[in-house]
């Protein structure tokens, strides 16, 4: 690509002499802050309604969310009255945190106290951007006076404190573009702030470091966050925040790295929803925990409820490849793929695991209320085992491993010339056509068994391209008798395995499934079929035949 030169690294950034993070582990879920009905909302072609943002919200709740960032009250009026609906109707849990923004300005904190008044907790964030460029192009200020912007905005919202004494007040400040500030700086804003809520507020203050941008690549980032976690001004006592968005693709990547290098707390929606390319991926964030064995403290067991509630809210759609509610999550197309997972499922259920082990599987549907059975989907890149495994899981046909690479092959046909991904109806259909009961040439139409003392013999009615035939063939058994018969008719071939099974313990329903191999001497080629009938017997020769019809 041309112009790849017009851009560059990120400022000058050391990596520390002793970096620490690098050797963590994840071995707890941080504080996690919903910012969907703010940051997620805004950045909607259509924001939701306030019906859509109240059903929103108690979903949030539903699944565990502690801190919820429903907004700007103090930007517009729909804003505003959303933030009064829920505490003038009791809808915040007195568990759940409610989270509200605001600019440095004296009138817009005022507004923000004001929409406020009555909650029992609330998370006041205040914000304003120290990036090199903002402060340039954007608001032609000087260091100092950007630092003043924080600082006289922590200072009056001290002031509020006092006049709704009646609410759990958290504070947060955010140096907006911390990627793209100077760390040292940023540093020098933030301990400003905090040295002016100390002693003032009783909550421990939340610091928020946004990536508003992201510029770096996600160690880079934890490198900066482990720097500012050891050079904040009293540690111990303020809570650090993350809020990473997503223009690198790489959000849910630097928020783990963030938290291994100290970070707190988690900033972001679910499904990564927000400006330009969103947010961390919270749900994303949690799952990863959960398969590595960390509680997330949050509940995504339904998770088609989650992209339900998500896409009928934002009217935006969840991508089939989203790392654990997409439709194709829980599928394999490719026949290696699907063979090793119908073998891992196989032993998982026979062994009995303590632990969940399936190759391609890092997850296990059941525990978000998915489902085995889609797992598998069949085009023409599938294989024996995919096939093999819908067969068996959902039609009952238990098919023996030397006959499965035929039956494949068969279905990559039939998906080539559908040209797309078959489903489990057009698969039994296929499959039952093209195998089961064959009839299509050859017909029996009624037999007869006579045991004799060594030998049994049958005598057959059979219907061959429409003209009746009564053949009978003896043998050391009935199938070896019948096998007989169908060779008087001149079809060359030889009876090279049989394999029988009983489906169904209810006796009105179980039915005999036969697996008949023989080989073509015409034409040297290896035929299976199956046969199927509630009576034993019938079920071989049905076999047979559809081997015979099959040549």
């Amino acid at each position: 690509m041309k112009n790849y030169d017009r851009y560059k690294r990120l400022y000058d950034w050391k990596k520390p002499k002793n970096r620490k993070w690098i050797d963590n582990e994840i071995t707890k879920a941080p504080i996690w802050c919903s910012v969907d009905l703010r940051d997620g909302n805004q950045a909607l072609a259509d924001p939701m309604t306030l019906e859509e943002k109240i059903k929103f919200f108690d979903y949030l709740v539903s699944i565990g969310f502690k801190e919820i960032e429903i907004g700007f009250p103090a930007a517009s009026e729909t804003e505003y009255s959303f933030t009064r609906y829920l505490i003038e109707n009791n809808k915040i849990p007195d568990d759940v945190t409610i989270q509200v923004l605001t600019q440095s300005r004296d009138e817009i904190i005022k507004k923000t106290f004001e929409a406020l008044n009555g909650v029992k907790n609330a998370i006041v964030h205040l914000y304003n951007s120290t990036s090199k460029i903002q402060r340039e192009v954007v608001f032609g200020k000087s260091k100092g006076e950007i630092k003043e912007i924080a600082i006289s905005g922590a200072k009056k919202m001290v002031e509020y404190i006092e006049k709704y004494p009646q609410t759990n007040w958290y504070f947060e400040y955010s140096p907006e573009s911390f990627t793209n500030t100077e760390v040292d700086y940023a540093i020098e804003v933030v301990n400003d702030v905090l040295k002016v809520w100390d002693g003032k507020i009783k909550t421990k203050p939340i610091i928020n470091f946004p990536a508003t941008v992201e510029s770096s690549t996600p160690n880079v980032f934890a490198d900066q966050i482990e720097y500012v976690c050891e050079n904040i001004y009293n540690r111990d006592n303020t809570v650090i925040s993350i809020h990473a968005h997503n223009d690198r693709g790489t959000a849910v990547a630097s928020s783990e790295m963030a938290i291994l290098a100290g970070a707190d707390r988690i900033e972001g929606t679910l499904f990564g929803n927000g400006e330009r390319t969103g947010n961390a991926d919270i749900l994303n964030i949690a799952m990863n925990m959960f398969v590595t064995g960390v509680d997330p403290k949050l509940d995504f067991s339904h998770i088609y409820a989650t992209k339900e509630i998500y896409e009928e809210c934002t009217k935006l759609n969840v991508s089939p490849r989203h790392p654990y509610a997409g439709e194709y999550v829980f599928t394999a197309f490719s026949g290696s793929h699907q063979d090793a997972i119908s073998k891992g499922l196989k032993a998982i259920e026979k062994e009995k695991k303590e632990y969940w082990e399936v190759p391609y599987l890092p997850l296990n549907p059941a525990d978000i209320n998915r489902e085995y059975e889609p797992i598998i989907r069949i085009n023409s890149q599938s294989g024996k085992g995919g096939i093999s495994y819908i067969l068996e899981r959902e039609f009952g046909y238990n098919v023996p491993k030397i006959m499965q690479k035929e039956v494949g092959a068969f279905f990559k046909i039939v998906s080539d010339e559908k040209k797309k991904e078959l489903t489990n109806e057009q698969i039994i259909e296929s499959f039952k056509a093209e195998f089961v009961n064959r009839d299509d040439i050859v017909k029996l139409k009624k037999y007869e068994i006579n045991n004799e003392e060594n030998t049994t013999s049958v005598n057959a009615i059979l219907e061959i391209k429409g003209k009746t035939v009564e053949k009978t063939g003896v043998g050391e058994g009935p199938i070896d008798a019948f096998t007989n018969i169908i060779k008087q008719l001149g079809y060359k071939f030889k009876f090279e395995k049989y394999n029988q099974e009983s489906t169904n313990n209810d006796n009105e329903k179980s039915k005999a499934i036969t697996y008949i191999n023989i080989m073509d001497k015409t034409k040297d080629r290896n035929i299976w079929a199956v046969g199927e009938d509630k009576d034993v017997v019938k079920s071989s020769f049905k076999g047979i035949i559809s081997a015979i019809n099959r040549m």
